[in-house]
């Protein structure tokens, strides 16, 4: 009995085995068939999605164009300096000190230098800056007229030191307004010197020697006209006593001449060398070109306006859109802001003094796109900042990012990709908007545009926050 019991266990042992690996392999196959695919499943499986169209929203926003431009900040109107001529001569160096004049005090680079400032001192006289158009070429004094004169007096004036008129003829009242203003600077005013006033005295007793010789010469003549003879002939000692009186009266007359002429320019001078006339002032000593010892030969150093300015270019289709006097925004890399006035739009017009004036009828653009080789060419900008707060200590060559407003939306308006525009043959601009399965277009008006948006307005609601438009396929 317990014989076949083990044999009937053993029996279900070996059947269960071969039920399972027959499920086994059941379960194999089903799973190889089951990943197990033809070449032409496999290639159709690999195939792109059937292609539909690309589509953003309709965004509802306000719109703000700006024209962006880099630049590098720099200190405007910049003009060299020269002396016109030799400054005057101190009593205490006697004429020794015209003979080599040094520098004794240089410019100082970054100072500021208003009307009556003392740029630099030459041999201890001051060489200092006025207001005027006509350029100092020749030593002012008693005597002179002119234009430069004229300058000169309403320099003075506008200090404070009147002149008792400006007539354009350096008389006594402008020699005093003259000295007034040397004084209040702490220097003395180049009066006469020693030799002038030896040769004042020379002159003066060369004309009271003639006449000493007239009367001399008419004393001994008298009575000589009742000295002729029956015949009526003069005597030859009568004659030559007439020459000699002649001869005197020349000496006198040439004596007084001289005289004359050197006191009409004797008296307070302002020397060639001790005044620069500048047109604008206050200016920027931007760089100074000698130092203490040096002859003050050639240029003394580099002005600049007070005003910082930026330089910057922008593509010709940009510039149609600037107009002179648009308020912008000026930034440095490190974040230092400033506000800046657009002063000049292409090349017309620069130069030392800055822009040429503009009528206001829109000749920037014209000045941007029409000599400068068409509407895309470079067009350069010259950016004022009155006010410069933090960039005033930024230094020439400091890079600077302008942005300058050219318009903005009033508002939030429907706003779509300029890639979304399309225009018919007749110029209508239009969307293409996927309505379910089916894309529709919609006509519609354009406004401003903006990071690469652009206004748009349709009739009616045809168009509407939210609805895709059509930016590809």
């Amino acid at each position: 009995m317990k014989r076949d019991k083990k044999r009937q266990s053993s029996r279900t042992t070996r059947l269960g085995v071969i039920v399972g690996v027959v499920a086994l392999v059941g379960a194999g196959g089903w799973f190889a068939g089951t990943r197990m695919e033809s070449p032409a499943d496999a290639a159709a499986a690999h195939q792109p999605p059937k292609a539909g169209p690309v589509t953003v929203p309709v965004e509802q926003r306000a719109l703000t164009a700006t024209v962006v431009a880099q630049g590098s900040l720099e200190y405007g109107s910049p003009r060299s300096l020269t002396l016109a001529g030799a400054v005057g001569v101190s009593e205490e160096g006697g004429e020794g000190n015209a003979a080599v004049q040094r520098v004794t005090k240089a410019p100082i680079r970054g100072s500021e230098l208003k009307e009556g400032s003392v740029l630099m001192q030459v041999s201890g006289r001051p060489v200092m800056v006025l207001r005027g158009s006509v350029p100092m070429y020749r030593t002012i004094g008693p005597g002179s007229s002119g234009d430069d004169v004229r300058q000169l007096q309403n320099a003075l004036n506008r200090l404070g030191f009147t002149t008792g008129g400006v007539t354009g003829t350096y008389g006594q009242g402008t020699a005093s307004a003259v000295s007034r203003w040397y004084r209040s600077k702490g220097y003395t005013a180049q009066e006469p010197s020693t030799a002038d006033r030896q040769q004042l005295g020379q002159l003066e007793s060369a004309v009271s020697d003639a006449q000493l010789a007239l009367l001399t010469a008419q004393s001994s003549g008298e009575g000589t006209q009742n000295e002729q003879g029956d015949g009526g002939s003069v005597p030859e000692s009568a004659e030559a006593r007439a020459l000699q009186i002649k001869s005197a009266e020349k000496q006198l007359e040439l004596a007084n001449s001289a005289l004359s002429a050197f006191k009409s320019g004797y008296g307070t001078k302002v020397p060639a060398g001790e005044v620069i006339f500048l047109p604008k002032l206050p200016v920027r000593v931007d760089k100074t070109k000698v130092r203490a010892g040096d002859a003050p030969d050639g240029e003394v150093a580099t002005v600049t306006s007070a005003d910082v300015v930026v330089e910057a270019v922008v593509p010709g289709t940009d510039a149609g859109s600037l107009r002179k006097g648009m308020p912008v925004q000026v930034t440095t890399p490190d974040g230092k802001e400033a506000k800046g006035v657009l002063g000049e739009i292409g090349g017309s017009g620069a130069g030392p003094e800055g822009p040429a004036e503009n009528d206001g009828t829109g000749g920037e653009a014209e000045a941007a796109t029409g000599s400068s080789g068409g509407a895309s060419a470079p067009v350069p900008l010259r950016v004022s900042i009155p006010e410069p707060g933090p960039l005033a200590g930024a230094g020439a060559d400091g890079a600077a990012t302008v942005t300058i407003k050219v318009g903005d939306s009033d508002g939030k308006v429907l706003a779509v990709p300029v890639a979304a525009i399309q225009t018919s043959a007749g110029g209508q601009a239009r969307v293409r908007v996927q309505r379910g399965k089916q894309v529709v277009s919609v006509d519609v008006d354009l406004g401003i545009s903006a990071d690469g948006l652009v206004a748009v307005k349709s009739t009616g609601s045809a168009l509407k926050e939210g609805d895709l438009v059509v930016v590809g396929l």
